[in-house]
């Protein structure tokens, strides 16, 4: 799970009760860039969301392993 905020605020208010979302850009995943989401509506629509975080770049290792412990585990062999 990632702990994101609203870039905008006023986005909070497109997202819908059967929603579904899409991280248009998870794989450039960096501290200090925001996210692109894209919330999938149930009627077929769409609106773009920007997202924001407070990751470093030792978290994004530790989510991009899993967890800091799988990190440790590959550093250590």
């Amino acid at each position: 799970m990632l702990g994101l905020t609203f870039a905008n605020e006023s986005d909070y208010d497109l997202i819908q009760e059967d929603d579904t979302f899409n991280f248009v850009d998870l794989n450039e995943f960096a501290p200090g860039k925001q996210f692109t989401i894209e919330a999938v509506h149930a009627d077929g629509s769409k609106d773009v969301i920007m997202a924001n975080h407070t990751y470093n770049q030792s978290q994004i290792e530790w989510y991009e392993k899993g967890s800091a412990l799988n990190l440790i585990k590959e550093q250590n062999g």
